[in-house]
This record gives structure tokens, C-alpha cells and sequence, in this order.
């Protein structure tokens, strides 16, 4: 029996359209409709019964947590129709690893879903978005990206939400992760929240002479969460600690990360019993936040946010 692939676009470059006045080096994303590019790939037809809605027409450097609850929204809907095998999503690709670990985490286990986008835009003399349409339904038609969880494809190569990083700036091999896919095992542990907005978490860098004054900003400008996107180890410069305890004293969630490769580990390079701090693990500092955002609008306890997070 042939499956049935919903397609969900949101815009992106895949959908983009080059700007005559630029000289074909910028770009507008979001332009083309969901209807045009499934016609420009009739390919399509063979692999899977094909339907396709647009939610979203953005260019993915502007997605906001709003817009992801808008996306779930149309990914829960999609995925409980029973006539429905598994969806893809068409997304840009600044923040789709973000998009697709918030997903991951937030979905329910079980059909398939792929996300896929394009480094360059349609109109391109090569574009890729065509191909990796094509990549994006065979492996959400099959049975392999069943219970794996969210999977991106991209440049004819599968990646898990939990490994993807966006690594280069330019080219078709812009992305890589850290493990195959064929390792990543669904998580949906947040698949039964509940919400109309997510919790703010702000996510800060530390480097050489970083103002302590925008910890205090954020926790003004209504803050319930500090991710900082530590040097090293996860170091806190010895300038933050009265900032960051202030934070802390007016309930503010504070989470080391590192802007290298992890782990970040729980009281290695700092207190954080005695401070109250949260440790990430290996998770990179944008994947911490939204997994810091989605624990705080589940309510977790103190123990829960230092016990189970670096696990995530």
C-alpha cells in the first residue's frame, strides 16, 4: 500500500527568489508557494499519495517560539490523521536544527517526520530544494524513519534533531552531526504539554569582557530563563556572580552551556550546588535553551531541571 506524506511548508529558502536588483546575491525566502515547488519535482508522485498545506511563508532567521507552537499545532493535527503515514516539513535552514529539536522533543512518537530546506533559493540556476523534497518524502514513505523521532535531510544525507548542527555558513554541505541517524531513538516527552506560549529564555554568550549588565536586562525585560553560552568548560566570568545571583534570587532558571563542544558537567569548573545553577551536558547552548524553555512550561521542580536536562 502506497503512503500518504502530509507536506507542511513554512517558507525558507527552498521557497526563496532571487533579488534582480542584488545582482543574484540576496535573496527574498518564504516567496514561492507550497503548490509551486511540489509541481517543480513531479517525482513526487511516484514515491507517495502527496498533500500539502502552507502554514507559514518566513524566512527561518525569523521564526519565533510562537511560530513553533504553530508548527507542532499543524505537525499533532497532521500526525493524528489516520490516513496520514508520516509528514514533511519545509523550513529555512538558519534555525531548522532548532525548529527540529523542539519538534523532536514535543511530538508524539510513532509516524514519521522530516524536515528539509535548501541552501539555495528556487530560482537558482542548480537549486538543491528539488532533491532534497524528493530525499524528505522517500525517507518519511519508508519504514526506517518510523519511531526514530525527527529527522532532517539535507544534501541526500539523514540527520537526527538531537546530533544536527548547521556547521558552514555556505555550500550544500552546510550541515552535519556527530552520529548517524539510524542511531536516534523518538523522545516526546514534552508531547502532552499543553500551551499557548512558551516561558522567555534568553541565551547569552560569555567572552572576553561580556557585559554583566545584560543579565540583568533580561531578567527585567521578564526573563525565566538564562542559558549562557559559556567559554571553555562552561566558565562564569568572575564579573557575572553578583548578576547572576540576583537573577537567581528572583527565581531565574540559570543554565551553563559552552560554545564548544561539551559536556558541560554538574560542579566541574563550578559550584552548582551552592549556586543553584543547571548544567547542560553535551547539549549545545541553542538546543538547552528550548529544552530549558519547554521544562519550565511543564512545571519541572529544582530536581528535576539539575537531574534529567543534561540528559536530554
Amino acid at each position: 500500500m502506497r503512503s500518504r506524506i502530509h507536506i507542511l511548508a513554512t517558507g525558507g529558502t527552498i521557497a526563496g527568489e532571487t533579488d534582480p536588483a542584488s545582482g543574484g546575491t540576496r535573496y527574498t525566502a518564504g516567496v514561492r508557494s507550497v503548490d509551486a515547488l511540489l509541481a517543480a519535482v513531479p517525482a513526487l508522485s511516484d514515491v507517495a499519495d502527496i498533500s500539502a498545506e502552507q502554514i507559514l511563508a518566513l524566512d527561518s532567521k525569523d521564526i519565533t517560539p510562537a511560530d513553533w507552537l504553530v508548527i507542532r499545532a499543524a505537525a499533532i493535527h497532521s500526525l493524528a490523521d489516520p490516513a496520514i503515514d508520516g509528514i514533511v516539513i519545509l523550513h529555512g535552514t538558519d534555525t531548522m536544527e532548532e525548529t527540529a529539536w523542539f519538534l523532536h522533543l514535543s511530538l508524539p512518537a510513532g509516524k514519521a517526520v522530516v524536515l528539509t530546506g535548501a541552501m539555495r533559493p528556487a530560482d537558482h540556476a542548480q537549486p538543491d530544494g528539488p532533491a532534497n523534497l524528493l530525499a524528505a518524502v522517500r525517507l518519511a514513505a519508508g519504514n526506517a524513519a518510523q519511531d526514530t523521532g525527527v529527522l532532517v535531510v539535507m544534501n541526500e544525507t539523514a540527520h537526527a534533531a538531537r546530533w544536527l548542527v548547521k556547521a558552514r555558513s555556505s555550500g550544500l554541505d552546510a550541515f552535519e552531526s556527530c552520529r548517524p541517524w539510524r542511531d536516534a531513538r523518538p523522545d516526546g516527552r514534552f508531547s502532552d504539554l499543553t500551551i499557548s506560549a512558551l516561558p522567555r529564555v534568553n541565551l547569552l554568550p560569555g567572552y572576553a569582557g561580556a557585559p554583566a549588565e545584560l543579565i540583568d536586562a533580561c531578567v527585567a525585560a521578564g526573563a525565566r530563563g538564562l542559558v549562557l553560552a559559556l567559554t571553555g568548560h562552561g566558565s562564569i566570568p568572575a564579573a557575572w556572580l553578583p548578576a547572576l545571583r540576583r537573577a537567581k534570587q528572583a527565581g531565574v532558571a540559570i543554565l551553563r552551556a559552552s560554545r564548544c563542544a561539551g559536556p558541560v558537567v554538574r560542579n566541574t569548573n563550578a559550584d552548582d550546588d551552592a549556586e543553584g545553577w543547571l548544567s547542560a551536558g553535551d547539549l549545545p547552548p541553542a538546543k538547552a535553551r528550548i529544552a530549558l524553555m519547554l521544562a519550565l512550561a511543564a512545571g519541572w521542580p529544582d530536581d528535576a531541571l539539575r537531574t534529567r536536562l543534561p540528559g536530554l
